[in-house]
């Protein structure tokens, strides 16, 4: 019955990697429309949201795609997910401090769910005075303005990840975080019905979340695929967008928007050649929304824009 299980998490929260070079990173980042700092060794990057860091990067000899981080809906959550797997629950020595457990999933990537993390001041966020479109019209008798933004970065929205066994996988992630199917994608192997991936998203009952969380993709190697950062609207996601090629980084993807999930989408390459996204207006569903079966016409499709995935 609706409303009888709602999952563990209310959100991802950060993704963390190992990097080359700190100071050519954060330049990207900045770039890319986050508030960044280095700090200690780790280069620690936020969005106009309460939490303190929604990116972190360490430097290595090796670019290496290092954990995904979720925040736990309460501490007894936590101390749920981490009895789980029989993984301690310690104090959490990042900004906004809380508590944390470290899992590592059946693909070997290390999985971290927080909880009491301290939110940090809001930023201004990017925004701008009415829209005049075709059919509305809210700016009357003034011109355009732009209110400077302290990032033109909101959070983390979604992470995609290339698994071995989809089925493990996703058993996985439900049993520790209630999540649910949004979109499973499927194809016709020789009369039979085979999973390519599929959308995920929080499990957070009657409130509404994001078309996805996570995004797992079938395939022969596990592999960090993507992160995907909101954006506050169009304009911010075309103003990073020249940014970046004014800073010479490599344009990956895009713009175009999707047909599962709806987002405006622009991908871009960081110097280590990971893949992060700008989306904005992403569908929002709860848990009456279901879950349905796709093709991958529709995974690949869109409704305008380039057809295809990141990297093909």
């Amino acid at each position: 019955m609706l409303g009888e299980t709602v999952g563990t998490i209310k959100d991802v929260l950060y993704v963390r990697f190992s990097v080359t070079d700190l100071q050519v990173q954060q330049q990207f980042l900045e770039d890319f429309g986050f508030k960044s700092e280095i700090s200690n060794g780790l280069l620690i990057a936020r969005g106009t949201d309460a939490s303190p860091y929604i990116y972190i990067a360490e430097q290595s000899s090796e670019p290496a795609f290092v954990s995904v981080g979720f925040a736990a809906e309460s501490e007894a959550a936590l101390r749920h997910i981490a009895a789980t797997d029989g993984v301690p629950v310690e104090a959490n020595d990042l900004p906004g401090g809380g508590l944390i457990a470290r899992l590592t999933d059946p693909n070997g990537f290390s999985v971290e769910v927080v909880a009491n993390l301290a939110d940090s001041p809001l930023l201004t966020p990017a925004s701008r005075s009415g829209l005049n479109d075709g059919v509305e019209k809210l700016r009357l008798g003034e011109r355009v303005t732009f209110v400077d933004a302290d990032s033109l970065i909101k959070r983390l929205g979604h992470v995609v990840l290339m698994v071995t066994d989809f089925n493990e996988t996703l058993e996985w992630y439900q049993v520790r975080f209630g999540l649910l199917i949004s979109d499973e994608i499927v194809m016709d192997n020789e009369g039979k019905q085979e999973t390519l991936g599929a959308f995920t998203r929080c499990n957070r009952g009657e409130k509404y979340v994001d078309h996805h969380t996570l995004f797992f993709i079938n395939a022969d190697q596990a592999g960090f695929n993507h992160a995907a950062f909101e954006v506050t609207n169009w304009d911010a996601l075309m103003s990073s967008h020249y940014a970046l090629l004014k800073g010479g980084h490599r344009h990956s993807f895009g713009v175009g928007k999707h047909i599962l999930g709806s987002q405006t989408f622009d991908y871009w390459k960081d110097p280590d050649g990971f893949t992060l996204e700008h989306f904005t207006d992403g569908d929002l569903l709860n848990e009456s929304f279901g879950s349905q079966k796709r093709g991958l016409e529709d995974l690949l499709g869109t409704h305008w824009g380039p057809d295809g995935m990141p990297g093909q």
